[in-house]
């Protein structure tokens, strides 16, 4: 597949969320086997920002990091990936913990959340200028776990999707509905759809559009997601794409993966399916989706070219440690070319 001279990205990429330290076993441990735990940094909206700078478009992450020595280290994590942090606040006194048990073969992975009082869930919504945070900006992508941690989050979320739709600016979501976090007294079926309603590019898939939305429809297929999403865009006239991808998990070792896209036109673009084995870790798939999906937008000039590009990413994202997708450039257009055999190269 050849590409296209790269459009360039009309000012940065922002993203807006909580980021936490991870704690892993080594190799595939069990939590009772653990004598030690290994240590990175992530979060749905930081982990995009990432993979974008990684790519070479300017992005920045606006967030609350305690003010001391492991904020301090959640931060140079970032900036040492060429995330921006200009906009982010230190203040408060605990960083959220997440700890990860990665499965193999029949065995599933299994998370522990430890994130309850962060320094971001204690935050201010009238500490984010988002006019001038937002301004020179290109593009904004939020995901529904930041209005599930708090009423002042869900209302940080509200102002700067607010301030992008006065500025012109992309606005894209991945619902990520997460029963559990919603735990403050609002429901997010009645938060999460005038969020939504801001956005131009959404990520959802049947389930969460049933679950936040009321939209039911049948077993999942291709036409269950066409029907879902064109009830989506007539709710919401404002959303241009929905995207999602499909996931059959034929082990945690094993998996296969394709993305599908419905757009204004009525017409459903599906991706071919890449069987991704062995596992490595699977944490941040859909991160780097949407990531890819955003850089595709910006090099390419189809959309069946951007949504290749987001679920070669996601791919490549399963071959590697820690929340963040590294993957270059080269390594997810040799994937959209169709050469998966991980040959050597030297």
């Amino acid at each position: 597949m050849a590409s296209i001279t790269p459009i360039p990205l009309p000012g940065k990429l922002v993203t807006f969320g909580e980021v936490m330290m991870r704690l892993s076993p080594p190799l595939n441990y069990r939590f009772v086997q653990a004598r030690e735990l290994d240590i990175t940094y992530g979060g749905g909206e930081a982990n995009v920002s990432v993979s974008l700078a990684r790519l070479g478009l300017p992005a920045e992450h606006v967030t609350v990091f305690p003010d001391h020595e492991l904020g301090q280290a959640a931060a140079q994590h970032l900036r040492q990936q060429g995330v921006s942090l200009a906009h982010t606040v230190f203040r408060g006194h605990r960083l959220g913990l997440y700890f990860l048990e990665s499965g193999a073969s029949v065995r599933a992975s299994h998370i522990v959340y430890d994130r309850a009082d962060s320094a971001f869930a204690n935050l201010q919504a009238d500490w984010f200028d988002w006019e001038t945070i937002l301004t020179g900006v290109g593009w904004l992508h939020w995901t529904g776990i930041t209005p599930a941690i708090s009423a002042q989050a869900a209302a940080a979320t509200a102002a700067a999707i607010q301030a992008a739709r006065r500025l012109g600016i992309t606005v894209s979501a991945d619902v990520n509905y997460r029963r559990n976090l919603w735990q403050y007294g609002q429901r997010a079926q009645d938060v999460m759809p005038p969020l939504v309603a801001g956005c131009d590019i959404v990520v959802c898939a049947e389930n969460d559009a049933e679950d936040l939305f009321g939209i039911a429809t049948g077993p999942h297929s291709n036409d269950s997601f066409a029907q879902m999403a064109a009830q989506l865009l007539d709710r919401f006239p404002g959303i241009k794409q929905v995207i999602t991808t499909r996931r059959d998990t034929l082990s945690a070792s094993h998996n296969q993966l394709r993305g599908l896209l419905y757009d204004q036109t009525g017409i459903t673009t599906e991706t071919p399916t890449y069987d991704i084995v062995p596992i490595v870790d699977r944490i941040g798939g859909g991160d780097a989706f949407m990531a890819g999906f955003i850089y595709g937008t910006h090099t390419y000039a189809t959309a069946e070219e951007a949504l290749r590009c987001g679920v070669a990413a996601s791919v490549l994202k399963h071959s590697i440690h820690g929340d963040a997708n590294l993957a270059t450039r080269s390594e997810i257009e040799a994937v959209m070319a169709g050469d998966t055999a991980g040959r050597l190269l030297r």
